[in-house]
């Protein structure tokens, strides 16, 4: 696994985005993270070691890509085409793009993308049942070969079954929030997307329980250092047919 942010900074458009934490954690370092920046990792995928080969290895399987920002975010439209173009050439790598703005997909996409690239997977993210309605049909209505969804930080009920029995969407993963201010997240909502990835057949992981946790009406406060592991020691996460993979 490696991480490729080509630009830093992103606008806030959604509750989901109320405590991010990558404000922050600029806000720590006296940095505004409002302000839209390239990085000095902008051309990673294709800077060469001294070896002759490349630097972002193979060997790292899955690419994060703009992880402290958003892809398709509109600040960064003049930068995009040359990322699609390193992707392109990188078809050794599987690049997995997190996004909160699945409206702006077609208008952002290469000439050549087609029906999609076999090498990307794009990722909705739906923290509510308003976002998941908004963005969901938006997703599956999209030509691409591998489709996810992430509810995280998950913010309430969320009913998925319509999404899921199209079999466009090909993993689910839900969390809680962390950090100060940390709003709540309840085991029931877990559960839920969770009967309904089961349902249809859908890898469901169960990610974080977040600061604030709600276990059979009982409320915990957990430190951010278990959140994951009790996470992941609940054996929640479904992986049918699949060997686990890491989330």
């Amino acid at each position: 696994m490696a991480i490729w942010n080509p630009w830093h900074g992103c606008h806030k458009i959604s509750p989901g985005c109320a405590n991010c934490y990558v404000y922050r954690r600029d806000e720590s370092i006296g940095k505004d993270a409002g302000i839209i920046s390239k990085t000095g990792n902008y051309d990673l995928p294709l800077r060469i070691n001294r070896q002759g080969g490349y630097k972002l290895s193979a060997n790292g399987g899955t690419v994060y890509t703009c992880m402290t920002s958003d892809f398709f975010l509109e600040d960064a439209d003049e930068w995009r085409q040359k990322c699609w173009d390193m992707i392109r050439e990188r078809t050794d790598l599987s690049f997995h793009i997190i996004t909160k703005r699945i409206d702006r997909f077609e208008q952002c996409i290469p000439p050549d993308w087609g029906n999609g690239w076999e090498h990307v997977t794009i990722c909705s993210t739906c923290e509510d049942q308003e976002r998941t309605d908004r963005r969901l049909p938006i997703l599956l209505s999209l030509p691409i070969k591998h489709r996810q969804v992430i509810s995280e930080p998950m913010l309430g009920e969320i009913t998925m079954d319509a999404y899921l029995k199209t079999g466009l969407i090909e993993h689910v993963t839900c969390g809680g929030e962390s950090g100060p201010g940390a709003r709540l997240c309840k085991l029931d909502w877990i559960l839920k997307v969770r009967s309904e990835c089961i349902m249809y057949g859908v890898p469901f992981t169960f990610k974080q329980t977040g600061a604030l946790f709600d276990k059979g009406g009982k409320i915990y406060h957990i430190e951010r250092k278990y959140q994951m592991s009790q996470a992941r020691k609940s054996g929640y996460s479904y992986y049918p047919n699949r060997e686990k993979q890491q989330y």
